[in-house]
């Protein structure tokens, strides 16, 4: 076959979602496309998938992606002659237990908010929409009536064509078996025919694309898993246009097939297909049935719909899937190579999400920077660690059950841990951490004390540890306590070009003294969150940036691609060098002087400064930041010495009433302290100063994303980040949980816990207003907050509540 010899983007991967990024280029006008696919067009995981295409999500942005296919698929038979077989038939879920009622009722709140029609229904209205269905153990349903089914195959073939409408060439038969690259940029793929030059490759060839970029050095987690779903015989009562049921409880999702029942499952645990590599030739194929696997769905699935206790079976399809570690796609440019972008891993999402993460990737591409938050896809939030075949294999068991397991708040993986471990970690096990998992790092939660068993027991409502993490906050607000930091990633940047790269991407003023700490935001074009950081200043052309725990390949990324060509800088991944201990609280300086004697009062340790110390027989750069509203330093220890100088800090603080405490109390104590995190409260979406951050801005500098921020503050803001504190203090707020201003919706909270300084739970959220809002507005309104289906008054504070100066809340 002649190939052509060059394309400005090259899409390796023909099945829904390669489709979906080649048409979506086209539309853009971006026509000199090429569509590679190794076998045939929706061969490998997109021709034997169920089809279902749900619109609601966990966050706005994947909302909007699937908000979207559903807006696209009916359209695509008039446009290119392809018919998709969409129908509306609307999806229903029915709760069996107290507990799932609240997680439909959370959600429901939620889907006002990003737009989507749901409502809750009865049992008897649920019966009604799908009367195969026995409803004598449901207690209610969640309806949303414009979700609706595709046939995935055909609307891979439609999108396929529309793209070829668009100018874009597609080719079948043709196997991509390198990427072509030169200088850290791609230049074209290595095919079995010949060489293809181009200027951009997508890879999206789902299951195989993790083998293809371990050859070019490019980390792509993902891993295939085994997912099964069965057709009966022909059943009376049975049409093609019902509902799309789930009992998520049962783990099983049931529709009509013609006048057949599709059942299928997301078993709690599944298989890995444990091939390697992935056969190139698997297209159109299946796995064996699994029957003995099946057993329980089956009988949950004869329970649930009482035709299906006699009936025959006429296929069973049992198709691996690619999934990922944390059960959302991968998507984005590589931090490794320029130029390649990823679109894969779709964790069984793949039809109801492909219409709109093509749009979105397309968007990505042409315009050099995503169009919306995406963080909680961006490839980037994975580093090579969690790239490894055994983790990946355990990890994918899981994974594919997290669909229908309770989406409880707080919720840790079980499978795959251990894989990144602090030099504090054993110890941490021995005095009762419970550890949850960040970046592939352990991480101390909370800790148990007094014969309790250091496992958390997840509940909607206030969970097993409420009492101890209200120790580990009152320890921390009154006397001291100890946090384990070293997951927090840490960046070295040096080199001859350091400062004016750093100043250039910083808001915030870091022509600071060697030895000052600097807090900034790191604003993209258009004023929003790339990342906030913490900037130290080692050395005139040395510094270290602090940044969160999944960020450090992102924020390197972000730093490397805004250096210019006649800049020179280099960045080291320094995380695993140094462990970091918090020493946190009014007793964290008395604590301290018993092991230096570096002079720790305020004259001659500011707030804001660093300076390296000996801590015993150890040395430590300690730096007096916090993220919890107290006194105290974080300090840098190298990873060898980190365990004495807890020891010594534990042995010397028992006098001051010292305490471990975990992140879930740096949370609590942040939320006080009116303190942000990126990827909750602040993201590549909202600006600096919708967050109130408007301080960490340097006016007189010049600045990434400068202009659009003075464009915002002329024109003023039409929505702006708010702390929110519960009157009455029984409730929980997580995150989540719609906001109501006079009664209006008007945002929803991006985290909670509960703050025991205040007595209630604490919350931060955006509130809006098309017609404006400042500080006025906020405070003029009377604000509830919607909690598991229940409205409850709350306070709003444009400051922090909390005054650890003063002691006492503000009013």
């Amino acid at each position: 076959m002649t190939i052509p010899s060059s394309a400005r983007v090259i899409v390796v991967g023909g099945g829904i979602v390669g489709s979906s990024v080649a048409y979506h280029l086209t539309k853009l006008g971006w026509s000199d496309v090429l569509l590679l696919e190794q076998n045939t067009l929706a061969g490998g995981t997109t021709w034997h998938a169920a089809g279902l295409v749900g619109q609601l999500r966990t966050s706005n942005s994947m909302t909007k992606i699937n908000k979207y296919s559903v807006e696209l698929y009916p359209r695509l038979e008039a446009e290119t002659g392809v018919a998709t077989g969409w129908k509306t038939t609307g999806s229903l879920i029915v709760a069996t237990s107290s507990e799932r009622m609240i997680q439909l009722k959370r959600t429901i709140a939620m889907a006002e908010l990003f737009g989507v029609k749901a409502e809750m229904i009865s049992p008897r209205q649920a019966q009604e929409k799908w009367n195969l269905m026995r409803v004598d153990d449901v207690l209610g349903a969640a309806w949303l009536p414009d979700d609706g089914k595709c046939l995935p195959k055909e609307t891979a073939l439609a999108l396929a064509k529309g793209a070829e409408l668009g100018g874009a060439k597609i080719l079948e038969h043709i196997r991509v078996v390198d990427v072509l690259r030169e200088h850290g940029h791609v230049t074209g793929v290595r095919t079995l025919e010949g060489d293809i030059a181009s200027e951009f490759v997508v890879l999206c060839g789902g299951m195989w694309t993790r083998e293809l970029g371990l050859k070019i050095g490019v980390n792509i987690p993902l891993f295939p898993v085994e997912h099964h779903y069965i057709v009966s015989e022909p059943i009376d009562g049975a049409f093609d246009e019902l509902p799309v049921g789930r009992d998520p409880n049962k783990c099983i999702y049931y529709r009509g097939e013609g006048n057949r029942i599709m059942l299928g499952a997301f078993q709690a645990y599944t298989k890995p297909w444990d091939v390697q590599p992935v056969p190139t030739d698997f297209s159109n194929a299946l796995l064996e049935p699994d029957w003995e696997k099946y057993a329980d769905p089956l009988a949950a699935g004869k329970w649930r719909i009482p035709r299906l206790e006699k009936a025959k079976f006429e296929k069973f399809v049992n198709g691996p899937e690619s999934f990922t570690p944390d059960n959302n796609f991968l998507m984005g440019e590589t931090p490794e190579l320029h130029g390649l972008f990823v679109m894969a891993g779709f964790n069984s999402v793949g039809i109801a999400s492909a219409g709109g993460a093509g749009k979105y990737l397309a968007e990505w591409i042409v315009d050099g920077e995503p169009s919306l938050d995406l963080w909680s896809v961006d490839i980037r939030r994975f580093g090579s660690s969690v790239n490894n075949r055994s983790f990946l294999r355990e990890r994918v068991t899981e994974v594919l059950g997290l669909h229908y397991q309770m989406a409880y708040p707080n919720r840790e993986p079980v499978t795959g841990r251990n894989l990144r471990i602090s030099p504090l970690h054993h110890v941490l096990a021995q005095a009762g951490a419970c550890f949850g998992q960040k970046a592939g790092f352990e991480r101390p939660n909370w800790f148990a004390r007094d014969g309790m068993k250091a496992v958390a027991e997840y509940a909607w409502g206030k969970q097993n540890w409420f009492a101890m993490h209200a120790l580990e906050h009152k320890a921390t607000r009154e006397t001291v306590a100890v946090f384990d930091q070293s997951a927090f990633a840490k960046l070295e940047i040096t080199g001859r070009d350091a400062f004016v790269v750093l100043q250039r991407l910083c808001a915030n003023q870091i022509d600071v003294p060697i030895g000052k700490a600097v807090y900034t935001a790191m604003p993209n074009n258009k004023g929003g969150f790339e990342s906030d950081v913490t900037v130290l200043r080692l050395g005139a052309e040395h510094f270290r940036i602090i940044t969160g725990s999944s960020q450090a390949v992102h924020d390197a990324d972000w730093i490397r691609r805004n250096v210019f060509p006649s800049e020179q800088i280099s960045i080291t991944d320094v995380t695993e060098s140094y462990a970091v201990i918090g020493l946190m609280g009014t007793n964290a300086r008395a604590v301290l002087t018993q092991l230096t004697t570096a002079d720790l009062s305020h004259q001659g340790f500011a707030f804001g400064e660093a300076k390296q110390i000996e801590i015993g027989f150890a040395k430590a750069l300690a730096i007096r930041i916090t993220y919890v509203g107290e006194q105290g330093w974080e300090l840098h220890i190298p990873t060898s010495q980190a365990a004495q100088v807890y020891a010594d800090l534990m042995r010397v603080g028992s006098s001051f009433g010292i305490e471990n405490a975990g992140h879930y109390t740096i949370n609590s104590l942040r939320l006080e302290k009116g303190y942000r995190a990126w990827g909750a409260d602040i993201s590549p979406e909202d600006t600096i100063l919708e967050a109130g951050l408007g301080f960490a801005i340097d006016w007189n500098k010049e600045f990434i994303g400068k202009q659009a921020l003075l464009e915002q503050k002329q024109k003023g803001l039409t929505r702006m980040l708010v702390v929110f504190v519960l009157e009455n203090p029984e409730p929980v707020l997580w995150g989540s949980e719609p906001i109501l201003r006079d009664g209006i919706a008007v945002g929803y909270t991006t985290s909670g816990s509960y703050a025991h300084t205040l007595g209630a739970a604490i919350g931060m959220g955006y509130v809006k207003n098309s017609s404006g809002v400042d500080a006025a507005w906020v405070r003029s309104g009377r604000y509830e907050i919607v909690i598991n289906g229940e409205r409850y008054a709350a306070k709003p504070y444009l400051r922090s509540p909390y005054d650890p100066d003063r002691k006492r809340i503000l009013q």
